[in-house]
């Protein structure tokens, strides 16, 4: 039963990892190729999230399917899964942070812009 749950967790977690790979691979292509500032902040949120968390989860399972670590491995597991929790948590805050800062700051153009809910705010306090 324990090398059936160690076999689980190694195939999860290699499955994981890879996941993290294609998502780094489609957040490369997408700040290559989307127009502007904003979409590609959207597509390196995709790379912080899927590219660096996923892994992290995976690398965490990955750990507590390896027997040759000992009891390492539950720390290994636990600092992947804590890691992975700071970056979900912070990679957001931080994504939007530089959107807000670059939005108040003027410094990209809102082009193409389908809905700017900061600047409705403003006309709705200026009246």
């Amino acid at each position: 039963m324990r090398v059936l749950w160690e076999t689980i967790c190694s195939v999860a977690g290699l499955v994981l990892v890879a996941i993290g790979a294609f998502c780094d691979i489609a957040a490369a292509i997408g700040i290559n190729r989307f127009p502007n500032f904003f979409v590609r902040l959207h597509a390196a949120t995709v790379g912080a999230i899927g590219g660096a968390v996923v892994p992290a989860f995976g690398a965490g399972l990955i750990a507590l399917g390896s027997p040759e670590l000992g009891s390492y491995r539950f720390f290994v597991a636990g600092v992947s899964f804590t890691t992975g929790l700071m970056i979900m948590i912070l990679g957001q805050a931080g994504a939007h942070a530089l959107a807000r800062a670059t939005i108040k700051a003027k410094a990209a153009p809102l082009e193409p812009c389908v809905h700017n809910a900061l600047k409705r705010r403003e006309e709705v306090r200026s009246e």
